[in-house]
């Protein structure tokens, strides 16, 4: 049991990104953007019952990788191509920029392979981490449910299309990033996790899914900020 639940648990990411993609395809956006968040549930908890139980396995961890790709990769891009297909279409080259949501999918391959390897971040991340890109893409639709004028935004072609090329390119960037996991409670080593999570908290409970591209924006800046004042204490 204590071999196995984490690996149950990453199944279950998986499970819920291969529902949502059903969804999305279906034109069920909002419920498929749910399945995102409940995704991202499930992979909170399966690397938090790793930690607790002891439990670690390369197989595992390949796992986590695979059900990313479907439920943080895979899963919004297909939202986004509906999103693309919703959208006033450009002539005479809307047919193929239909199909740039999918970058999204081999970016995120290589940010989950990448990471596989990639023993620096053992502490932090290197790269936009995939759930972080998908809650954001997920929180497009429910932003449109909740504020039908911010529909008007979303669904322009041009703009979904440079979302797609900067979150393909913060995915694969070599940009430290914090790790929003707590080792202790010292306030002092983890101040930017607290500001992060007071400012994320205040801008969701005002405007609730519509702050989300804010809330990844602030992660980002917050890091910079973070990785740069530590840098610049280092002798030498």
């Amino acid at each position: 049991m204590k071999k196995h639940l984490p690996n149950a648990i990453t199944c279950a990411n998986l499970f819920s990104g291969c529902v949502g993609i059903v969804f999305a395809f279906q034109g069920e956006l909002v419920i498929a953007s749910y399945a995102i968040f409940l995704s991202a549930i499930f992979d909170f908890f399966d690397g938090l019952a790793s930690r607790v139980l002891q439990s670690y396995s390369g197989i595992g961890k390949d796992l986590d990788s695979l059900a990313d790709l479907v439920s943080f990769g895979f899963l919004p891009a297909a939202i986004l191509y509906q999103l693309f297909l919703q959208s006033p279409q450009i002539n005479n080259i809307s047919p193929y920029l239909n199909f740039i949501p999918f970058a999204i999918v081999i970016f995120s391959a290589l940010r989950l392979a990448k990471f596989n390897v990639d023993t620096r971040q053992a502490e932090i991340f290197i790269g936009l981490p995939t759930p972080a890109n998908a809650i954001l893409i997920a929180s497009l639709p429910l932003t449109m449910e909740q504020h039908s004028r911010s529909s008007h935004y979303i669904l322009n072609q041009y703009g979904l299309s440079v979302l797609v090329l900067v979150m393909c390119a913060l995915l694969v960037a070599e940009l430290p990033l914090m790790s929003l996991k707590f080792k202790n409670r010292d306030f002092n080593q983890n101040i930017y996790r607290y500001l992060l999570l007071l400012f994320s908290a205040i801008l969701i409970l005002f405007f609730k899914f519509a702050a989300v591209p804010v809330v990844i924006l602030f992660y980002i800046t917050l890091s910079i900020i973070q990785f740069k004042i530590a840098h610049d204490k280092v002798p030498g």
